[in-house]
């Protein structure tokens, strides 16, 4: 294989497993920011943002390697890393989007919530 083909096959893998990852996300995503939002257009808007920045991170750490076929390092190993690299960008950016979201999340409602249901027990 030649290291075009590598890079490729890495970034191609990189994309389909972020968008499998929007694809998980979108439903609870989206519940979570029209709640947070308060209305579906600025939690459709939100959203989009989100699943932009949960593709392109990862794309970013993936394009930012540079494959080196040697003899004595196969394409596997390549792939492998560059995938290591896009998993990373896919993590850092899935918690930063899950610190952003979670600190718009009133903390008196969920605290209300928590006191009410230990006065009922």
């Amino acid at each position: 294989m030649s290291t075009t083909g590598v890079f490729l096959a890495g970034v191609a893998t990189t994309a389909v497993t972020s968008l499998l990852v929007v694809g998980y996300l979108r439903g609870p995503l989206r519940s979570i920011l029209t709640d947070v939002c308060g209305t579906l257009e600025r939690a459709n808007f939100w959203l989009a943002f989100s699943n932009v920045t949960l593709v392109l991170v990862p794309l970013i750490f993936a394009l930012s390697n540079q494959t080196e076929l040697t003899s004595d390092r196969s394409a596997v190993f390549e792939i492998g890393a560059q995938i290591r690299l896009a998993l990373i960008g896919l993590v850092v950016s899935v918690v930063i989007v899950g610190i952003v979201i979670g600190s718009f999340i009133p903390r008196t409602r969920a605290q209300a919530t928590l006191g009410q249901s230990k006065q009922s027990a």
